[in-house]
């Protein structure tokens, strides 16, 4: 099953169809407002900015998972993101990436791209997955790897 059978919850309970994105470059990654990782909504930013207009998306899961780094409803993250780092990359709603009720398409991105030592579930927050134009996941990420070091392979998947 493709990525594009998938869809994702917004904020206020509508889908969004993952078919949406079609031929598009994305990046999805599991975020949290009070993390150490948090400075890396600038450099996501940066980088939707640079390239949103060539085919780039950034698609957002705030997940209260790890550490409860992400305690607040979708308005105060909203709030946050857009106060602290003028984020305008779509947030959507908040999910659980991993156990019993982790999001079928969160299920599917760990099925398609094992992490560190061929590890299945999400460390922490701010994984990111990197989706090339067909809808093949094509890297996984860790937290540590910042947002701006993916630059490369972005431009080199919006090119093909």
């Amino acid at each position: 099953m493709p990525i594009y059978d998938y869809s994702a919850k917004l904020p206020g309970g509508k889908q969004l169809q993952m078919d949406e994105h079609k031929g598009k470059v994305l990046l999805i990654v599991n975020t949290a407002s009070k993390c150490g990782f948090t400075p890396q909504y600038e450099g996501l930013e940066a980088l939707y900015g640079k390239y949103r207009d060539q085919g780039f998306e950034i698609l957002a899961f705030p997940c209260n998972q790890f550490g409860e780094q992400e305690p607040g409803d979708a308005e105060e993250i909203k709030n946050f993101c857009s106060l602290n780092y003028d984020v305008s990359f779509p947030l959507l709603a908040k999910v659980d990436v991993n156990g019993d009720n982790a999001d079928p398409l969160w299920e599917y991105l760990k099925q398609q791209q094992a992490g560190l030592l061929g590890s299945r579930g999400i460390k922490w927050n701010f994984t990111k997955f990197l989706v090339d134009r067909s809808g093949k996941v094509v890297a996984r990420h860790g937290p540590q790897v910042k947002p701006e070091s993916l630059e490369q392979d972005i431009v080199r998947l919006l090119k093909t």
